[in-house]
């Protein structure tokens, strides 16, 4: 099966979605998959990349912060849950996902920071990840400013 634009947007949808409720409700991981998958219609969802993403952070929290935290003007923990989520979800995918590219990582960011974000969030998310980015994948982003 080929995986579309579309499923893997679903995909991030659901994860950032997931991520936002681990964070808020401090839940079991797979009690939160298994409510998603009851919950909503993950049949159009890259349900792997949702896996990816949402196991992905949680399990790697640290690292992910990390790679963000230098470019933050405040604490992660000051941060609004729905920028939290997507900066860790976008950070990790820039750390794990070298098959999706950057751009392409930032942007799905912004758009669901649009989306779901406070005033003005998708500027700071964008920003942020940018930053990030510059630094996790210095030569794709060096050849791609030339």
């Amino acid at each position: 099966m080929t995986v579309t634009a579309s499923a893997r947007r679903k995909a991030r949808h659901y994860a950032m979605q997931a991520l936002y409720q681990w964070h808020m409700a401090g839940a079991n991981l797979n009690a939160i998959e298994a409510e998603f998958h009851a919950d909503n219609d993950m049949g159009k969802a890259d349900i792997e990349y949702f896996r990816d993403l949402f196991y992905g952070v949680a399990r790697n929290l640290g690292e992910v912060e990390s790679a963000f935290e230098p470019h933050l003007d405040r604490p992660v923990d000051d941060l609004d849950p729905v920028s939290r989520a997507l900066l860790r979800m976008a950070t990790y995918e820039l750390k794990s996902r070298m098959d999706v590219p950057y751009k392409v990582v930032i942007n799905e960011a912004v758009a669901l920071a649009k989306k779901f974000g406070p005033a003005d969030a998708h500027k700071f998310v964008n920003g942020i990840l940018d930053k990030t980015a510059a630094d996790l994948r210095a030569i794709e982003v060096a050849a791609d400013r030339k």
